[in-house]
């Protein structure tokens, strides 16, 4: 190794779960903010992508490596801070679609940033056979798919079992949390799995998408794997034409995981009565997870067939994703686009 070598925990932290009054008394049950924005890189890609990074530093000798990633967003800005906290070299290359306001923040953390292809299948493709190919030392980083990135997700149950027995829930009833590629979903399926031993404990896992964006409910729906032909929702992030094969075949054999579509107007809903309710901002892609909140989705899943006396007993998590695509005038701008108030 160099001469560096931190600790795996500072790429992430363990993040606070607390009780939101605001959002239990619009869900009409006991609402937990699992707080994943406060993660150094602003997301929850913090955990699983630092995990993978430095797993693979510790693999190569002397503990030399180059970082690439592409990402169009928060997976990107995940690379950049761990490559930045683990003194190594970051190249991140992203579609041509990725705004102004993000490549800033990648080059800011000291990342080399490309601009090339109208998605992120072409940005990939660009990185492994013009820059990683001719890169001895380079080491891929992708955005959701590696089994070291759900296991650095995962860890966000393992926190969640003991945090919230304070509050004195001692059952978690249900988790709610998006998906995009599926990195996260994996890593929150794994986690119950781990945690949950007793099939009839095991917590509803609700995976949201937007429309446009909604390549695991296009693949539930047909039974099969389905990649979307462009990404047309404006929640960016979860912009994954395709969800890996491991996140389809959770849909298939977990019971307890629904997948669930909310429009891009619910979305700038969600995130602009959080930013009312909570005082914080999120970008849309995490606004999505939210508005099932709000637009009474979570009710119908998790709370089916249950009086609101059963309902109000019930514990909720939801997963605040964060991510830094995101602005006041942002949100100003969607929110005057779908009408949201």
């Amino acid at each position: 190794m160099g001469s560096y070598d931190p600790e795996p925990q500072k790429l992430s932290i363990e993040t606070p779960c607390i009780p939101s009054a605001a959002l239990s008394r619009a869900a009409g049950c006991n609402i937990f903010l699992k707080l994943e924005n406060l993660q150094p890189s602003g997301s929850f890609k913090s955990r699983g992508v630092g995990h993978m990074m430095y797993r693979a530093m510790l693999e190569k000798p002397g503990g030399n490596v180059h970082f690439y990633c592409s990402s169009g967003g928060n997976a990107g800005l995940a690379c950049a801070t761990a490559a930045a906290t683990l003194s190594q070299p970051c190249t991140v290359v992203v579609p041509m679609s990725t705004t102004a306001h993000m490549i800033d923040k990648l080059r800011l953390l000291g990342a080399k940033v490309h601009q090339v292809g109208s998605h992120w299948a072409q940005a990939d493709a660009h990185l492994r056979s013009e820059l990683l190919a001719h890169d001895p030392i380079g080491v891929y980083v992708p955005p959701f798919d590696h089994p070291h990135i759900w296991e650095g997700a995962s860890r966000i149950v393992d926190e969640l079992v003991y945090q919230l027995k304070p509050y004195g829930a001692l059952e978690i009833d249900g988790i709610i949390c998006n998906c995009g590629g599926g990195g996260l979903l994996n890593g929150i399926m794994e986690g119950v799995e781990n945690n949950f031993k007793i099939p009839e404990r095991k917590p509803k896992v609700l995976a949201v998408e937007t429309v446009g964006a909604d390549s695991l409910n296009a693949s539930v729906k047909a039974g099969h794997l389905v990649t979307l032909p462009a990404i047309t929702s404006i929640a960016t992030s979860l912009g994954a034409q395709r969800v890996s094969e491991r996140t389809f075949k959770w849909s298939q054999e977990a019971p307890y995981l629904e997948s669930l579509v909310v429009t891009d107007a619910e979305a700038v809903m969600g995130s602009v009565r959080f930013a009312n309710d909570a005082r914080m901002l999120v970008e849309v892609a995490c606004g999505a997870t939210i508005a099932t909140v709000y637009n009474g989705d979570l009710r119908r899943v998790v709370g089916q067939g249950l009086s609101d006396e059963e309902w109000s007993r019930k514990n909720v998590v939801v997963i605040v994703c964060g991510g830094s695509n995101v602005s006041l005038e942002i949100l100003r701008d969607y929110q005057e686009k779908y009408g949201v108030k």
